[in-house]
């Protein structure tokens, strides 16, 4: 059955209405010189968002021009073409054609009504992106493009009164931005019913320092005020939970249109694709859903050209000639799950290298240092594609690092990527149920107060500054077998820091996927659930903040961004002073499932002037060990997939590696466990909870020789 594709017109033309200005203040820049990476990074990511959306809702003359523009801006970022009078202008026309088909979708008009894209605006476009420009300059080959067209939409001769849905549709808009207004006043009222219970604890103490005599007076109406308060607060958070449902929409008006695009797509590409989707039913945050499309369509895209093989491929596989493509989502608490995966052909992890290489990302010995899937994650840079040709569909290094962004940084989430060979990718992105409402824990470092959402805080602790131990200038933490970087949250802030640290030092274990960080704050003020208020204009370009909440009485605190945080925290790790570097650059292999313990390590043993390369389980251990030569192995013991103990007794089985040193880094204390790694062929056990940089070094530097 055909897809409807009517009900979806009014959140593109929403969508777009947001694209266009950032293109038309993009183009602007341009035009007065400043044509930096990220303005044309973000001038190419909405133009390619323009079109994939357009596609899905078969908007051609839309996506005819969007992907124009995006030939032109290409050329831009990679620099073969240089922003001049003549592009700039076509950039402005072709807008201005954007804009004029959304205003007509805006008034109701079908999409079959629009226009055909002009052919010479088009042609122009793509001609100015080639590297010569001899082509704009012959008006016989490419004329000169028509005047700019109009803003406002042509007039339409009257539509039948069927054509009213849509300015339904409006009205509804407009009463979902009244809710979520209605929901922002919700949460101001919640901060000062909160404050209402802070002022009853208060005065309750108050009666308590009263003689006996002088308390009944003053008992009463402390009962009557409590009894007050609690009365409202079934009735507030009824009311506040049930405005927050008609926020919530189900996920079925993304993956509806996204199973009908795989289909139409995969037929385009010449290849077979049955799409499955479990979980339609599953609610989502409205403006949550408003943002989903654009990744989802992304990673659509992303299986069908780079994943999924044509049917003479998969024969030759052993597998069924119709590849598939499985869209779920299941709700896990307060969050939802979203995964994609297909059963293609994976990634190519040499193929990841080669590109990274020959776009300059990383050293040849950078790369070698990279686990799996910090090779993996490298498709998520900017520019980044394996795809040697440019097709309409992909290979421009477009999209990926869209999905991150809006995935991690706009919608408060998270997004893990798997790939097996020969076998397919599946990517998972989990979800706040809600941007609007959320558990946040107040901190006060520095002398100000701020906010982190509870999702991303790991555990509280409190220890002394004596526990800490010193990897490579870094403090650090043994946190149940792995290490977690220490640093003051006023410090990242660049906020007044104590010159001693507090004993015992209070602290915030925060976490991003694998990282973890853990910040010293002042102390803990509460934790609740709290309205989440986006930033002002102004501010939404400050990297470690990701909206504010109000604690009432117009007291508003900024909400730190997690995964900001994590990234500069890297920023501050000290190499340590006065340490003469290793003569001899030995490489040593560091085998650990932990990405803190890997890192940490990692930066000790490059202080001291050995290479270092990582792996993140014993079977990435063993093929790397095998791949190539390496002088030391130190290895972990309890990982996924080959734990440490069976690593060393695979490496001692090789020639290569029956004589090179291999050192145990783990947090088993028991005589047996050591016992046991010393049988299968250890040279040295050290215990995590006991590990001092010292004597890792000093023991390298001993069986090395």
């Amino acid at each position: 059955m055909a897809l409807d594709i009517r009900r979806f017109i009014q959140r593109f033309v929403e969508e777009a209405a947001d694209h266009l200005p950032r293109l038309r203040e993009g183009i602007s820049a341009l035009e007065q010189g400043a044509a930096d990476k990220e303005r044309i990074n973000e001038l190419f990511r909405s133009a390619h968002t323009l079109k994939g959306s357009s596609r899905m809702l078969k908007l051609t003359p839309i996506t005819a021009v969007a992907h124009s523009m995006e030939e032109l801006l290409s050329a831009f970022r990679d620099g073969s073409q240089v922003p001049g009078p003549d592009s700039i202008s076509l950039l402005y026309q072709a807008t201005d054609a954007l804009a004029d088909d959304v205003a007509q979708l805006a008034q109701g008009a079908s999409p079959e009504t629009l226009a055909v894209a002009d052919p010479v605006l088009c042609q122009a476009l793509e001609a100015a992106a080639q590297p010569s420009t001899a082509t704009l300059s012959n008006a016989e080959e490419a004329p000169e493009p028509t005047a700019p067209l109009p803003l406002s939409p042509p007039v339409n001769p009257p539509r039948p009164a069927g054509s009213a849905t849509l300015a339904l549709s409006d009205t509804v808009r407009v009463r979902l931005e009244r809710l979520d207004d209605v929901i922002r006043l919700m949460g101001e009222v919640l901060s000062g019913h909160h404050h209402l219970h802070t002022l009853v604890e208060q005065a309750q103490a108050l009666e308590a320092r009263l003689p006996g005599d002088q308390r009944s007076a003053i008992h009463a109406f402390n009962r009557d005020l409590k009894d007050s308060v609690l009365s409202h607060d079934a009735l507030m958070s009824d009311l506040h939970e049930r405005a927050l449902q008609m926020r919530m929409l189900p996920l079925g008006v993304v993956f509806d249109p996204l199973a009908q695009m795989a289909r139409e797509l995969a037929q385009s590409l010449g290849k077979h694709v049955d799409c499955r989707v479990r979980g339609s039913e599953i609610e989502l945050d409205r403006q949550l859903i408003d943002r989903l499309s654009d990744p989802l369509i992304h990673l659509l895209r992303n299986a069908l050209d780079h994943g999924l093989e044509t049917p003479e491929q998969r024969k030759a596989a052993g597998k069924p000639p119709r590849g598939q493509l499985i869209l779920e989502a299941w709700q896990d608490g307060n969050w939802v799950v979203v995964e994609m995966h297909d059963d293609g052909t994976g990634i190519a992890l040499d193929a990841v290298r080669q590109k990274a290489l020959a776009k300059q990302l990383l050293s040849e010995e950078q790369l070698s240092a990279l686990s799996e899937q910090e090779t993996l994650d490298l498709i998520f840079l900017p520019g980044f594609s394996t795809k040697a040709m440019i097709t309409d569909f992909s290979g421009r290094g477009v999209g990926m690092d869209v999905v991150k962004r809006t995935i991690m940084d706009e919608l408060s989430g998270d997004l893990q990527l798997t790939s097996e060979a020969g076998k397919g990718t599946r990517f998972t992105l989990r979800l706040p149920l809600s941007l609007a409402l959320m558990r946040v824990l107040l901190i006060e470092a520095g002398n100000v107060t701020l906010g982190i959402t509870a999702p991303h805080v790991a555990e509280l602790v409190e220890c002394s500054p004596a526990q800490f131990i010193d990897a490579a200038g870094q403090p650090t933490l043994i946190l149940r077998n792995e290490f977690v970087p220490v640093v003051p949250l006023a410090q990242l802030l660049d906020l007044p820091v104590a010159d001693t640290l507090p004993d015992p030092a209070l602290l915030v274990v925060v976490h991003q996927r694998q990282q973890k960080l853990a910040l010293i704050v002042d102390t803990l003020v509460d934790e609740r659930d709290m309205v989440i208020k986006p930033l002002p204009e102004h501010l939404r370009y400050l990297p470690l903040i990701s909206g504010m909440v109000s604690q009432g009485r117009n007291a508003l605190v900024s909400l730190l961004h997690v995964p900001a945080l994590l990234e500069r925290a890297k920023r501050h790790t000290l190499a340590p002073r006065g340490v003469e570097p290793s003569g001899t650059a030995h490489r040593i292999l560091v085998v650990d499932d932990s990405l803190n313990t890997r890192e940490i390590e990692k930066d000790v043993l490059e202080a001291w002037g050995y290479q270092v390369t990582l792996a993140e389980n014993g079977r990435d251990g063993l093929n790397k060990a095998l791949a190539e030569s390496f002088d030391a192995v130190l290895t972990d013991v309890e990982m996924p997939v080959m734990d440490g103990f069976a690593l060393t007794a695979r490496l001692r089985e090789n020639e290569l590696y029956r004589h090179k040193p291999i050192i145990i880094i783990t947090s088993r204390e028991k005589e047996s466990d050591r016992q046991r790694g010393m049988e299968v062929g250890a040279d040295a056990y050290i215990v995590k909870g006991s590990f001092d940089q010292n004597n890792l070094v000093e023991t390298l530097k001993a069986l090395l020789g």
